[in-house]
């Protein structure tokens, strides 16, 4: 759907050719298949600027000039086949000492690099990874189970303004709260069309991308992710993204195996 043009889509969404099939016949997926990709943006808003900073142990001024750049920080996330969807599980490194969820608002991207919608990242990362090393950041955001995507793309001809959109997330463990926070998309650093720009520069994406931009939501060092945690991401107008933790990319070889056997949703 994501190589059609922007009106395409549309035309399609509003009259649909068949009926929608039963909730319960559906099993939800990842919003991006095919050659699709995830892509991220970083040090977009001022906490993640203070976040990077303050766990950099070689280079925090990288990060504090970052932030006012004119180029932004943009780097890839993930393949499709690697993204999990609502319910899956995510994954923290078994070399990772601290480990953070990301809550981020993804433009949904077609061929033609029109934004058509917006769905929920969680951008996982090892922050003391990336903390030994800039150059360490591929090793921090970007392997197997790294990044949840969904629970749906909402048209962005529904989103009225995508600068006032609430975030929040939650950390649940053993079915007690462990850290939970609160922002919005006003507090933005960038512009979504800035970022788009920029990816698009001598890039192609064949079969649509998602550009995931940003968050405003850090919890501090002394919080880290453990396996069976419960993470749960709100966007206004969007919904609600829930995954569990595992450590370690054993139980997620399903992923390669064209997403056959799927486990079994917590």
């Amino acid at each position: 759907m994501l190589r059609s043009p922007l009106d395409e889509i549309r035309h399609r969404c509003e009259h649909p050719s068949s009926r929608p099939a039963p909730a319960r016949d559906v099993i939800e997926l990842p919003p991006i298949d095919g050659r699709g990709e995830v892509w991220a943006a970083g040090v977009t808003y001022r906490r993640s600027r203070e976040a990077r900073i303050a766990e950099s142990q070689a280079s925090a001024d990288v990060y504090a000039r970052v932030y006012d750049a004119e180029r932004p920080e943009l780097f890839f996330k993930s393949a499709s086949w690697r993204v999990v969807g609502p319910g899956e599980p995510i994954a923290i490194r078994s070399d990772s000492r601290i480990d953070v969820p990301e809550p981020e608002l993804a433009l949904i991207l077609n061929a033609s690099g029109e934004t058509v919608g917006y769905s929920i990242c969680n951008d996982v990362s090892s922050r003391d990874i990336e903390g030994e090393n800039p150059l360490y950041l591929p090793q921090a955001k970007t392997y197997l189970g790294s990044c949840a995507l969904g629970p749906v793309v909402r048209p962005a001809w529904e989103i009225e303004d995508p600068y006032a959109l609430g975030i929040a997330m939650s950390i649940t463990r053993d079915g007690k709260p462990v850290w939970s926070g609160q922002t919005n998309t006003s507090l933005l650093h960038r512009r979504y069309d800035d970022l788009v720009n920029h990816l698009l520069r001598d890039n192609l994406f064949p079969d649509g991308v998602a550009l995931s931009t940003g968050t405003c939501l850090v919890p501090g060092l002394d919080t880290t992710l453990q396996a069976g945690d419960l993470v749960e991401i709100v966007i206004d107008g969007i919904g609600t993204l829930a995954n569990r933790v595992v450590r370690g990319t054993e139980t997620l070889n399903w992923l390669a195996a064209e997403r056959q056997p799927r486990p079994p949703r917590a």
